[in-house]
C-alpha cells in the first residue's frame, strides 16, 4: 500500500485509457497512485510499470486507501465508463475527500452531466473538471490532446501535469484551459463530430477509387500515402494508407483485412450528441449529420442486402479518365474536409457564446495539432486564421481558405456529379458542397418557405422593404370549421 500523502495525482479506472494515461504521467516523473473497482487491474498496471522501469507508480485496492495516499489538495482523474459509473465513483471517492480537492473526469461525457456533477460537489467544496482526452490508447500513453474545462484554480493545479503529459508540437503542449465546466467535454464532443465527418469523407474517396477507378488495395494505399505528404496530411489519411495494405494473417490466400470487415459501423454516441447540439444551437452541421446518417444506414445491413435485389442504380455510367478522377478526388477531399472543420468550430463558438465559456477557437485548433484523431497539417492554417481574426464567423471566409475552396470547387463538383451519375453514395461530399453553396448564396429560396409558413400557420415574415413582422391573407378561398381554417383545394 502507498504511504499516506505520497501521490501527486491519482487515477481511478484502469481500462485501456486509464492504464496508459497513468503510465504516461508516471513516466514523466509524477508520483501516481492508481486504483480500480476490480483489484486485478491494479496489479496488472503496477506490473506493467515495473516492466517498463517506472518507479513512481503505486497501486492501492480501496477508495479509502486511494484518497489517503494522495497529498493535499488531492487531484484525482477518473477514467471510467461514462454515465452512472462516473456518478458511483464520485460518490465513493467524495466520501473521503475534503474542501479544495479536485476530481477530473477524463471520459467522453455528455457536457450537462459534468455541469450537474460540479454543482453536486459544491456543498463539499470539492472542485470538478470535465476533460476531453483524444488520441486513443497510443495517445494516452505517449501524449494525447487534452481539453480540460472547469474552475481555473483547478486547471492551475493540474497544469504542470497536463502540459508535460500532453502531445508536444515543437515546444507547445497540445492542451490549454478551455473554459468553465462543460467546455472541455463540449470541445471533445465536437472534435469527435468532426472526426465522423472526416472518416466518412475518406470512406467515400475510397469508394470512388475502388468502384469507379478500379484500383486494388496496394494502389489505393499508395495514393493515400502520397496524399499524406501534401495538403491532406493527417492522422486519418496516414492510417488509411496503412489499413489498405494490411494483409490478412488469418488466411493464406493473400487477401487483405479490410476486405473481410463487415460494412456495419459502430459508434459510442458523441457523433449523435454533436448533431443534437447543432440542432439545439441552430448551427448547420450537414457533413457531420451525413456521416451519422450513413452509420445508421450501415447498421441496416439485412435491409440493404434485400434492397440491392430490387432497387437498381444507373445502367450507364460516365467515362472519365482515371488520372482526372484521382486529381479531382484529392481536391474534393480537401475542400469537403475544410467544411467539416468549419461546421464544428462554428458549433463550439455558438455554445461558448451561449454559456459564456470564452473558448478561443485558435487554441482549439492548436491543441488538436498533435495527439488527437483529427490532427492534420491544416490545423496550423486554421489556428493562424483565428489568430489573424478572432471574430471570424466561419473558417470558409478566411481569405486563404476561401481562395483554396474557390480553386478546388470545379473538381469538387465533378466528383459529386460523377458519384451521383455512377450510383455511388457520397452523402458527406454532397453535404459539404451544399453547405458551401448555401453559405455563399446571397439570396436563398427561404422567402418561399416563409410564405408557406405564413400561409398555413400565420407565422409572419420579415420584408426586404419594410421593418417589422408581417402577415398576409393569402386567399379568400377558405372557410372556418371549429376555429380551424380549412382550404378548398379543388379536385385533387
Amino acid at each position: 500500500m502507498a504511504e499516506e500523502g505520497y501521490g501527486e495525482v491519482g487515477l481511478y479506472g484502469l481500462a485501456v485509457m486509464g492504464q496508459n494515461f497513468a503510465l504516461n504521467m508516471a513516466s514523466h516523473g509524477f508520483k501516481v497512485v492508481v486504483c480500480n473497482r476490480s483489484p486485478a487491474k491494479v496489479d496488472t498496471t503496477v506490473k506493467r510499470a515495473a516492466d517498463e522501469g517506472i518507479t513512481t507508480l503505486t497501486g492501492v485496492k480501496s477508495p479509502k486507501d486511494f484518497v489517503a495516499a494522495l497529498s493535499k489538495p488531492r487531484k484525482v482523474i477518473l477514467l471510467v465508463m461514462a454515465g452512472k459509473p462516473v456518478d458511483d465513483t464520485i460518490a465513493q471517492l467524495a466520501e473521503y475527500m475534503e474542501e479544495g480537492d479536485l476530481i477530473v473526469d477524463g471520459g467522453n461525457e455528455w457536457f450537462p452531466n459534468s455541469v450537474r456533477r460540479s454543482k453536486e460537489l459544491e456543498p463539499k467544496k470539492i472542485m470538478f473538471m470535465g476533460m476531453g482526452i483524444s488520441g486513443g490508447e497510443e495517445g494516452a500513453r505517449n501524449g494525447p490532446s487534452l481539453m480540460p474545462g472547469g474552475p481555473k484554480v483547478g486547471y492551475d493545479m493540474m497544469e504542470p501535469i497536463l502540459t508535460k503529459c500532453a502531445a508536444q508540437i515543437g515546444e507547445e503542449p497540445c492542451t490549454t484551459y478551455c473554459g468553465e465546466i462543460g467546455s472541455g467535454n463540449y470541445i471533445k464532443m465536437v472534435h469527435n463530430g468532426i472526426e465522423y465527418g472526416d472518416m466518412q469523407l475518406i470512406a467515400e474517396a475510397y469508394a470512388v477509387m475502388k468502384q469507379i477507378v478500379g484500383l486494388d488495395n496496394d494502389k489505393m494505399s499508395a495514393h493515400f500515402a502520397e496524399w499524406n505528404k501534401g495538403d491532406l496530411a493527417s492522422y486519418l489519411i496516414q492510417i488509411t494508407a496503412d489499413i489498405l495494405k494490411k494483409k490478412d494473417d488469418k488466411t493464406d490466400d493473400g487477401s487483405y483485412v479490410v476486405d473481410k470487415i463487415l460494412d456495419k459501423t459502430g459508434m459510442k454516441g458523441t457523433g449523435r450528441w454533436t448533431v443534437q447540439e447543432a440542432a439545439e444551437q441552430s448551427v448547420p452541421a450537414p457533413t457531420i449529420a451525413a456521416a451519422l446518417d450513413t452509420r445508421f444506414l450501415s447498421g441496416r445491413k439485412d435491409e440493404r442486402v434485400a434492397a440491392s435485389l430490387l432497387l437498381k442504380g444507373p445502367s450507364e455510367v460516365p467515362s472519365v479518365a482515371h488520372e482526372q478522377i484521382m486529381e479531382d478526388l484529392q481536391a474534393a477531399l480537401y475542400a469537403a474536409k475544410i467544411c467539416s472543420y468549419a461546421q464544428g468550430l462554428c458549433l463550439i463558438k455558438a455554445a461558448s457564446d451561449k454559456n459564456s465559456w470564452n473558448v478561443d477557437l485558435g487554441e482549439c485548433c492548436r491543441i488538436w495539432r498533435g495527439g488527437c484523431i483529427i490532427r492534420s497539417v491544416q490545423l496550423d492554417h486554421m489556428k493562424a486564421a483565428f489568430v489573424k481574426d478572432p471574430t471570424l464567423k466561419n473558417l470558409m471566409i478566411d481569405p486563404d481558405f476561401a481562395a483554396s475552396l474557390n480553386q478546388r470547387q470545379a473538381a469538387w463538383r465533378r466528383i459529386v456529379t460523377l458519384c451521383i451519375a455512377s450510383g455511388i453514395p457520397c452523402p458527406a461530399f454532397c453535404a459539404s458542397l451544399n453547405y458551401f453553396d448555401s453559405y455563399r448564396t446571397k439570396n436563398l429560396p427561404a422567402n418561399l418557405t416563409q410564405a408557406q409558413r405564413d400561409f398555413f400557420g400565420a407565422h409572419t415574415f420579415e420584408r426586404t422593404d419594410m421593418e417589422g413582422s408581417h402577415h398576409v391573407e393569402w386567399t379568400d378561398d377558405h372557410k372556418k370549421i371549429d376555429g380551424i381554417e380549412e382550404r378548398t383545394w379543388g379536385n385533387l
